[in-house]
């Protein structure tokens, strides 16, 4: 027998022996590695006269190829086997109780608010528009109306960002009404917007928190006037709030976006040291309001001598801690289970959130 028919004989030895993938990875280095006896052969062509040379090499080739193949169907063969056994092991028994159930999934207050929102305003005629998290300093205070020394550009009240290469520090914005703007820079009047989203700002107590949510709204168009913002903002009150003779009253304000401007209170009493919305003796402030700055209008391209509108702003944390009986803003981000199980929604009733408008509402 010659070395390579004995060498060849002692490797399919081996391979057979193999009782597991580790002992094959083995036996694969043992004869194919770079400095396995199949390389070892190879290396001493050189040696060789040529005629033997194109010989030896020949059935060296061929030795490596059926050592090849040999442990490829060993791997297969011992694959099979590793996975039966493991199969074996880790059977279950179909025939023990089911784990505890954790329960139900809940819908977040927050979510089930906007959804409550965006549903009543969508039954107004308004689409919802969106936009960045990260802005521009011109989107979000020039743009406004918002002069320099307001104290929403400073370090204390605004997150800023890196610089970019021109130097201007982009901002997390601070309310979503960059979107409104965007809205008219791209979009000829009319314009029915709303706009929830996520905004920040440098704040954190029981009633504030850095990150939280707003929904504004922007109506543009040919002789929109402060009856149309009334009407509007009266409407979505009662219906949010399901009180359909709700108070509302519009308190003279200002904000540099909007002229003239408004904050927007609901009736309210504090008897027993609660608080019930609807008919009382004292007020509770919910959003701000107001009709469209000229300036505003003209830094979006708009003529303020041809076209009018109003806008408006909400806290939506605001308005589900009022709905909902919810003393502190803070637990809204507490991923707490218990706290979601107590002021969550059943997912189910997620088509019914809203019936939008109470009969009778103007549209």
């Amino acid at each position: 027998m010659s070395d390579l028919d004995q060498l060849k004989s002692d490797l399919v030895a081996a391979i057979n022996a193999a009782t597991s993938l580790d002992m094959l990875e083995e036996v694969r280095l043992h004869a194919l590695g770079k400095k396995g006896v199949i390389s070892a052969q190879l290396k001493t062509l050189g040696s060789l006269e040529p005629d033997q040379r194109k010989q030896v090499g020949q059935d060296v080739n061929t030795l490596k190829e059926d050592i090849t193949q040999l442990i490829a169907d060993r791997h297969t063969d011992l694959s099979a086997a590793a996975m039966k056994a493991k199969l074996s092991d880790e059977a279950l028994d179909v025939s023990l109780p089911a784990r505890p159930s954790l329960g139900d999934g809940r819908m977040h207050p927050l979510s089930r608010t906007i959804e409550e929102i965006t549903a009543i305003f969508a039954d107004m005629g308004f689409a919802i528009a969106e936009g960045p998290d990260i802005e521009t300093d011109f989107y979000n205070f020039t743009a406004l109306n918002i002069p320099p020394e307001h104290p929403a550009r400073q370090e204390h009240d605004t997150f800023y960002l890196t610089p970019d290469e021109t130097g201007t520090r982009p901002v997390l914005r601070t309310h979503t009404s960059p979107v409104q703007v965007r809205t008219m820079m791209k979009q000829d009047p009319p314009v029915r917007i709303i706009v929830p989203g996520r905004t920040y700002r440098s704040d954190h107590d029981a009633t504030h928190s850095p990150m939280f949510h707003q929904c504004e709204g922007l109506v543009i168009g040919d002789g929109i006037h402060m009856g149309h913002l009334k009407g509007c903002l009266i409407d979505f009150c009662r219906s949010f709030f399901g009180v359909d003779d709700l108070p509302v009253r519009f308190r003279p304000s200002f904000f540099p976006f909007t002229e003239p401007s408004a904050e927007v209170d609901i009736g309210c009493s504090r008897e027993g040291g609660g608080l019930k919305i609807g008919a009382g003796d004292d007020w509770l402030e919910i959003l701000g309001s107001g009709m469209v700055h000229p300036k505003v209008l003209a830094n979006c391209g708009y003529d303020p001598e041809k076209v009018q509108g109003f806008a408006f702003g909400m806290g939506v944390e605001r308005l589900a801690m009022l709905k909902y009986g919810i003393p502190d803003l803070r637990t809204f981000y507490d991923t707490d289970l218990r706290w979601l199980k107590h002021y969550g929604f059943v997912p189910v009733d997620v088509p019914a959130l809203h019936t939008g408008l109470h009969d009778g509402a103007a549209s």
